[in-house]
């Protein structure tokens, strides 16, 4: 009788990280029932490792122990080994994540777990050495011994097992019993003053140490909270905190679009992995400082990363693809990285020493090999007058060089692209070209903000059952849709019904919307769990209200149904945030900065969601010349047509019966383009007159929180 599991079946798999394990000596399985029913046929325990196809460490103990033959022989012998890609099972990750930082204290990739084989944890790490190093186990070691262990102490580890089976379940699936009350409007300065505690004063963004990661969510808070109250604290620290993202090396200063995070304090040396979800979190939050102070360089950062997403980052038909690898030609960072004699090579000599003093390019360099990340090393005044020349001519020279080393770096070996098609990142960046067709007034980023939505739209979601999966990739559609796939696609669904009047976008944010409501909502819990109902059951369900790398898809869906309320009252999206908000409050208040989504959502349900209604066929240009440059957040910009005749249409589509509130008595007066605003159940004057209707918003706007250079 053959053995299911007796070889490595990943070249089955379409996930690069999956791929770039097929040919080891292991017999990797993916995560499916033939594995998890070999496991517990045979009565053997499941070594599971978790990580990405940009994972630097992966790679490492790949080569270090997954191609040993010897450690291969004892992992097939006498374990199930199970290979995940994180990005395609974001559920296992959370699940076993959770249990190694409780544990360890630490988390991260490659994640490595001992599995009884009903998928319950016993032993936990990240990245082992073959053999033991500086105090860390050896993995040759570590496999022998719990091969020994399933033998002679089961009971011991199935006792383990069953402890840390109840710590993850307690942590991550538990509601309290007794809701609390939900917090008011203040927890946004409590956001606020936690984000200026954690502040970096010296060099931005936030801890003291290296490696620091972008945490857009904190500047949101930071930047919502100087508009509410006009503290410049908060906004001279989102402002440095985004300044020193721009100028360092987290950005790429030739190509756009930003890094996964750097290494150091002072943001200078990156891990060069370029992550679809960085460029949407990070864009939007330049638009916003764009919008909000007033200055050109903030939108010029944020349409010079939408440029490398659109080069590098874009499928042929529409939809966004997952990463960038840190690595090109087995090493990190060479795609990137320059010497003097490169520029020197390229460039005329004074271009090459304007270049080389603009970006820090020196002999002896600031990352391996004497080579150079590219970093803002001086400003374009200091050059101009060092050079004695006119401040435009350095700048037209500086533009010029970068556009010859591009090209120059074009011909090098590229990093490799993990083309996976992830629905809730896709909402992300649709959410960011979305806003980016507001700020910047480009409908060329609406357009490929649609584009991306009928992609996914497309080939992701299920009219018959309304359901939407994972991810595609070569046309393979894999995986149930998880809480953030839902809520990321919908918000960003929604904010291009926004950007643009369409409805299609609306009518699918609705879609979405209620299934969501169907699928991941628990009203005895009063949460939304991060699986769907009808998926896979694990060994506890996960809820996600912390923000990670991506926001909290808890705090994402909340803060939609308080959007979409309006719209759709029949669905109760709002007692659906309400008993979220309730269930979570303790947490929010009690740690906010982890919490930020959540936070903000529980501003934005304490405060009122604030609504303009426009009623007009045609959006005058006046009107959205002030759209794109007034900072106002949470504001929902809810279009419709200029008379009832014409909503009867949008009704049929979406198949209302009446008229939303939201719509509801709002049309064109005189046949003219006519604004309503609205808040907590009181609305403005109709109006022809929208910086009136906005100052409806903002009679009560404190001095400072206008456009400040």
């Amino acid at each position: 009788m053959s053995d299911p599991v007796g070889r490595n079946r990943l070249d089955e798999e379409q996930s690069p990280y999956l791929r770039q394990h097929a040919d080891n000596p292991v017999n990797w399985q993916p995560w499916d029932e033939t594995a998890l029913d070999a496991a517990r046929e045979a009565d053997k325990p499941i070594f599971l490792s978790v990580g990405y196809s940009a994972c630097h460490w992966c790679h490492v103990m790949a080569d270090e122990s997954f191609s040993d033959p010897d450690i291969a022989e004892v992992l097939n012998e006498h374990f199930v080994p199970v290979k995940v890609d994180r990005e395609e099972r974001p559920d296992l990750d959370r699940i076993y994540q959770t249990i190694c930082q409780l544990v360890t204290g630490g988390g991260g990739w490659p994640l490595s777990v001992w599995l009884t084989p009903e998928g319950k944890p016993f032993f936990v790490g990240t990245y082992f050495p073959p053999e033991p190093r500086r105090g860390a186990p050896g993995f040759r070691d570590l496999v022998e011994s719990f091969a020994e262990s399933w033998r002679t102490d089961r009971d011991e580890i199935e006792n383990r097992a069953e402890q840390w089976t109840s710590a993850i379940t307690d942590r991550l699936e538990e509601t309290p019993d007794v809701p609390g009350e939900a917090p008011g409007s203040d927890v946004l300065d409590s956001t606020v003053q936690a984000a200026l505690r954690g502040a970096d004063r010296d060099h931005g963004g936030f801890g003291g140490d290296g490696p620091k990661f972008p945490q857009p969510g904190r500047i949101d808070a930071l930047l919502r909270g100087y508009a509410v109250s006009g503290r410049r604290e908060a906004l001279d620290v989102a402002r440095q905190s985004l300044d020193a993202m721009a100028n360092g090396g987290l950005r790429d200063h030739l190509g756009g679009g930003f890094h996964r995070y750097c290494v150091d304090r002072e943001w200078t040396v990156p891990h060069f992995e370029k992550m679809l979800y960085d460029q949407a979190g990070l864009a939007s939050r330049y638009l916003d400082a764009a919008r909000l102070t007033g200055n050109e360089s903030y939108a010029t950062v944020a349409a010079e990363t939408f440029e490398f997403v659109r080069r590098e980052l874009t499928h042929d038909d529409g939809g966004f693809f997952a990463t960038l690898d840190a690595q090109s030609g087995g090493e990190e960072g060479t795609f990137y990285v320059w010497t003097p004699d490169d520029v020197r090579d390229l460039l005329p000599e004074l271009d090459a020493d304007l270049f080389c003093d603009r970006y820090g390019v020196t002999p002896g360099g600031n990352f391996e090999r004497k080579t150079t990340v590219l970093n803002v090393s001086a400003t374009t005044a200091e050059l101009a007058e060092e050079y004695e020349l006119d401040e435009s001519e350095v700048e037209d020279r500086l533009e010029k060089a970068r556009k010859a080393l591009f090209a120059a770096r074009e011909g090098r070996e590229r990093p490799a692209r993990d083309e996976k098609v992830l629905a809730g990142w896709n909402g992300l960046m649709i959410s960011a070209f979305a806003q980016g067709s507001v700020v910047l007034e480009d409908d060329s980023l609406a357009s490929d903000a649609r584009r991306a939505l009928d992609f996914v739209h497309e080939r992701l979601w299920d009219d018959e059952t309304e359901t939407l999966s994972r991810r595609v990739m070569n046309g393979e559609v894999k995986g149930d849709g998880y809480l953030e796939d839902y809520a990321f696609l919908a918000r960003g669904a929604f904010d291009l019904y926004q950007a643009t009047g369409d409805l299609a976008p609306l009518s699918f944010a609705l879609d979405l919307a209620r299934a969501t409501r169907r699928e991941f909502y628990d009203a005895d819990a009063g949460t939304l769990y991060f699986t769907p109902e009808s998926g896979e059951s694990l060994v506890t369900r996960p809820q996600e209200p912390t923000d990670q790398s991506t926001p909290s898809s808890l705090g994402v869906a909340t803060s939609l149904f308080l959007d979409l309320e309006q719209f759709a009252p029949d669905a109760d999206f709002g007692d659906v945030a309400d008993a979220v908000l309730g269930s979570f409050a303790n947490r929010v208040r009690g740690s906010p900065l982890e919490h930020v989504s959540l936070a903000l959502a529980a501003e934005k349900a304490a405060s009122g969601v604030p609504e303009l209604t426009i009623a007009a066929d045609e959006v005058p240009d006046e009107w959205r010349e002030t759209l794109a440059s007034r900072y106002l957040p949470g504001l929902v910009v809810s279009r419709r047509p200029g008379t009832d005749e014409e909503l009867d249409a949008w009704l049929d589509e979406l198949g209302l019966d009446e008229a939303p509130p939201i719509w509801a008595g709002r049309e064109a007066a005189d046949g003219e383009p006519t604004v309503y605003a609205c808040e907590n159940f009181t609305c403005s004057a109709p109006t022809h007159d929208l910086d009136e209707a906005l100052a409806w918003f903002t009679a009560g706007e404190p001095a400072g929180a206008g456009n400040d250079n």
